[in-house]
């Protein structure tokens, strides 16, 4: 492709399921921007833990997190990686580094950076969904039903800029649940545009690495505070054992037909739920990243509770994906689910019972409910494989 040529958008799931696709360049170089706003979100949990930190923090990630998964649903439909697309792409990477740059402030001019920016990456998808609208026929319902919603969506991002702490962030709350509602909304014109099963699962996955790269830093950051003792140095194997184990958990079961409603007899809530419990799943990837690198800097049990609910929320996630997986063997992804959830349990209790226990021997429980769990998979991989096959 010649950099000078604008070429329309084009449907690009009209491709049969059996032709694989994968990320462009453009998305992955997009990525590395949220590659700088997940460590700036990381830096500031890592600076500010309190209650109120946490909610910041979290409330930092879901818009961001949004903004990533918007351009990733339009990419996966629309994206020609034409000059045009390159050049809002583009555009929209700078919203986003802004937003990164807003992420490490608490005044209140860095909030209204913060929302200021996230508009401007707004208009950018709206302007990508325009040439969309204009130029693939066979969709305008759905493209003008996400005109609308992301529209209305936006308008209380808009006010808050003019509207003082903390009723900002309340009409923030009400402009993502608009805007997070919106294809929920739109699903049977979506079930009629499916979503691509390979793309789609891979960019995913690219933004889940994205995060778990964050826990392998952040085990190194921890290792370098507190310099090479005995103690430390075991932790930082153990924290990237637990990391590794996470890793397994997610990337063995990652199943992506889900985001296709091939029949009625696959319902909505699955692939909603598929894709929203990524949110979740990076939030707790995240903190239980930064609660790594406190447990292997020993900093000692009274901040255990950032790695323990970290990991309690990514293992929860998991178990949710599992149950909206559409698999033949649908009981293995039950059993997974319940495996997952009772993990989470475990976690939490560790998280209380441990108040006087080392670090390590956090990180070490940690570790080991991981990788218990990755056993759980494989045995149940290998019986699903040794079982005959129905016949049809």
């Amino acid at each position: 492709m010649k950099l000078s040529s604008l070429r329309p958008p084009r449907l690009r799931t009209q491709m049969s399921e059996e032709d694989h696709r994968s990320a462009t360049w453009l998305e992955l170089f997009y990525d590395l921007v949220f590659v700088v706003a997940v460590a700036a979100l990381g830096h500031r949990l890592l600076v500010d833990h309190s209650w109120l930190g946490v909610a910041a923090f979290i409330g930092l990630f879901i818009p961001l997190w949004w903004s990533w998964a918007s351009f990733t649903f339009y990419a996966d439909r629309y994206d020609t990686d034409d000059l045009g697309q390159r050049l809002l792409a583009v555009a929209q990477m700078i919203a986003i580094a802004l937003m990164a740059a807003s992420i490490s402030g608490d005044t209140a001019d860095s909030t209204v950076a913060f929302a200021g920016s996230f508009l401007a990456a707004r208009v950018v998808l709206l302007i990508m969904y325009l040439r969309a609208y204009f130029h693939v026929e066979t969709t305008r319902q759905l493209v003008h039903g996400y005109l609308v919603g992301f529209s209305i969506g936006a308008m209380p991002w808009i006010v808050s800029l003019w509207v003082p702490e903390p009723w900002r962030y309340v009409l923030w709350a009400i402009g993502l649940a608009i805007d997070m509602a919106t294809p929920y909304v739109m699903r049977r014109a979506q079930a009629m545009v499916p979503l691509s099963v390979s793309h789609l699962p891979e960019r995913f996955g690219l933004f889940t690495i994205l995060v778990l790269g964050e826990s392998i830093a952040a085990v190194v950051a921890g290792l370098s505070s507190i310099g090479w003792e005995f103690n430390a140095a075991m932790g930082a194997v153990i924290g990237v054992i637990t990391a590794t184990g996470l890793w397994w958990l997610y990337f063995d079961n990652l199943e992506g037909s889900v985001v296709r409603r091939r029949s009625s007899q696959l319902k909505a809530w699955r692939p909603t739920t598929w894709i929203y419990m990524h949110l979740p799943l990076a939030i707790g990837l995240t903190a239980s990243g930064i609660g790594l690198e406190f447990l292997v800097a020993q900093e000692g049990a009274d901040v255990r509770w950032v790695a323990v609910t970290g990991i309690a929320i990514s293992l929860a996630a998991m178990g949710g994906i599992h149950l909206a997986t559409d698999r033949e063997d649908h009981r293995t992804d039950l059993i997974q689910f319940q495996v997952r959830l009772g993990s989470a349990a475990l976690v939490v209790l560790i998280g209380v019972a441990a108040g006087a226990w080392s670090s390590n021997t956090i990180l070490f429980l940690l570790a080991g409910i991981c990788f218990i769990q990755v056993g759980v998979d494989i045995f149940l991989r290998e019986r699903s494989l040794q079982q005959p096959s129905t016949p049809t």
